[in-house]
């Protein structure tokens, strides 16, 4: 995700030593870490806990919770805790799921409470009823704290001891092992018995596979006018207009265009004719895009090409065999996953009907 502040909500109003910001990079095929995270990593624990921190304050202002009652730091008292900022169509925070599921699985009983603070970067994940699915269908149990400020950075790891105090944190993916390793010393300095040494099973299901990190060399890219890059259609991306757009002679790496008639929006780039599609020059295994139907209930169509043909077994888990997928809800798709060799590729989605949304490409 794009450098920019962390907002730490209300409903975490905690103080570190150092400044967030400065923590958050964007990932280009490696883990997300600047140089001065990883001095804090460097600490030994539990001799590292940060200056200036205060205790877990008031959970009384998030908008609302899912899967539990609202917690507060009476309830939490004596119990390590582990908050977890993300939102559902972040790559990076789906890569990091797996692991805080399995933590939260394997440690519950012995006084870990795992929160999930969704934190929405578009504006439909600001739906209630929408991360409510998304927990649904990513099979989130632990409670989740809804919060309606506009952070720009996901994911963020906090992990506060039991008597309320911020021991370590972690910006991005990665480092799990050394997650983990600060949870059981945190459960054992709290009273915990017997707490195993030994890292939790994880299962990754189809878009938290690991990203293929050496061959990864396209970063992820918006679709709305505010923040795309490398934008190719003959013209530019015009601004909140419906426009003709056309193919360019050629896409250069990490370029894309439009064909067809499009709008482009601040956040999002929506469809107004059927027969328009997308072109993306890319350098990954995976390929997700962020996108959905304009209308709740007005499911579009599609179908994906690579290199001007079906993907065959590199298709995602979001397309049929023969490429072919629709669009039911707004979220991340997997379009491709590329077994074997990873070279450049023309990506091509059609839309066979008006009215697609689409927000970001992510890559893995």
């Amino acid at each position: 995700m794009n450098t920019s502040k962390l907002l730490v909500a209300a409903i975490l109003a905690i103080a570190v030593a150092a400044p967030i910001a400065g923590f958050v990079s964007e990932i280009k095929g490696q883990p997300m870490m600047s140089a001065e995270s990883r001095s804090l990593f460097a600490q030994e624990f539990p001799g590292g806990r940060f200056s200036g921190q205060r205790e877990l304050a008031s959970l009384g202002h998030a908008s609302e919770w899912l899967n539990s009652p609202a917690l507060t730091p009476e309830s939490l008292r004596g119990k390590v805790v582990l908050i977890n900022f993300w939102t559902y169509t972040c790559i990076n925070w789906r890569r990091q799921l797996p692991y805080v599921r399995a933590w939260q699985e394997k440690y519950k009983d012995q006084g870990l409470v795992v929160i999930g603070v969704h934190a929405p970067e578009f504006e439909f994940e600001k739906d209630s009823a929408n991360v409510r699915w998304a927990a649904e269908d990513m099979k989130i149990r632990y409670p989740i704290a809804v919060d309606a400020f506009n952070n720009q950075a996901w994911p963020a790891l906090y992990f506060i001891d039991a008597q309320g105090r911020v021991r370590h944190q972690f910006f991005g993916e990665g480092d799990y092992e050394r997650s983990e390793n600060v949870i059981q010393g945190l459960l054992r300095e709290a009273g915990a018995a017997n707490v195993s040494s030994e890292p939790a099973v994880v299962e990754p299901r189809a878009q938290e596979a690991t990203a293929d990190w050496p061959n990864l060399r396209s970063p992820e890219n918006y679709l709305g006018f505010a923040r795309t890059e490398s934008f190719a259609s003959p013209g530019g991306l015009l601004q909140n207009r419906p426009h003709m757009y056309e193919a360019p002679t050629h896409l250069n790496l990490n370029e894309w265009a439009l064909i067809g008639d499009w709008t482009a929006r601040k956040d999002a780039t929506e469809l107004n004719e059927p027969g328009g599609s997308i072109n993306d020059r890319f350098h990954a295994r995976d390929l997700h895009l962020v996108m959905g139907p304009a209308a709740h209930g007005s499911p579009v169509k599609f179908r994906v090409l690579i290199d001007g043909h079906a993907p065959g077994s590199a298709h995602g888990v979001d397309i049929d065999a023969q490429a072919y997928g629709t669009l039911t809800e707004q979220r991340m798709y997997t379009l491709l996953r590329q077994p074997g060799q990873i070279v450049d590729r023309r990506f091509e989605i059609e839309f066979f009907d008006a009215g697609a949304q689409v927000y970001s490409f992510t890559f893995g």
